[in-house]
């Protein structure tokens, strides 16, 4: 809970000092009470559904998250989106896909901006130029040491556009 700036852990003992940056849980909470007195049904229903599932995550992990757990719910809600998307598409259900980019969009609003392609690709390949020359046996070691490098930018990327920019890369060698 938060009181006066400070968190506290449900026994009422101080757990960190003042954090001058809203946690996602929070800015969530507010973006709510904003869509509902704004009568945005569909923002709305979004972000009540993201509320859940952070909670749900928290619930599981006994304790408060920290934004990039939050992050990596988000992510996963997206990720669960695109799929969505794609069945929807597949059986016609067109109304029901551009439902599902809608909520991609308003949870997107609450993750850093996504890396470009060329970000992305450059990353790749300093990544393989600094291993000297791996070959597609070492495919698995180039994604972890390139995924650690973009989540230690603080970049968020999609793992699927990795590992293909990555096989491209290698194949070519």
């Amino acid at each position: 809970m938060n009181w006066d700036g400070y968190q506290y852990t449900r026994l009422g003992i101080l757990a960190s000092g003042y954090n001058p940056v809203m946690p996602l849980v929070d800015q969530i909470q507010k973006d709510i009470v904003t869509a509902m007195k704004a009568k945005d049904e569909a923002r709305l229903s979004t972000l009540r559904m993201v509320k859940s599932a952070l909670q749900l995550r928290q619930v599981e992990k006994m304790g408060p998250l920290d934004d990039k757990e939050s992050q990596s719910v988000l992510a996963t809600l997206i990720k669960q989106r695109k799929d969505s998307i794609e069945q929807f598409t597949k059986g016609g259900r067109q109304e029901m896909a551009d439902k599902e980019a809608a909520e991609i969009t308003v949870i997107e609003s609450y993750l850093p901006k996504a890396a470009s392609e060329a970000d992305i690709e450059a990353g790749v390949k300093a990544i393989i130029a600094e291993m000297g020359s791996p070959t597609m046996k070492d495919m698995g070691t180039v994604m972890k040491n390139a995924m650690a490098r973009f989540n230690a930018a603080g970049m968020r990327v999609d793992g699927k556009v990795v590992s293909e920019l990555v096989k491209s890369e290698l194949a070519g060698k």
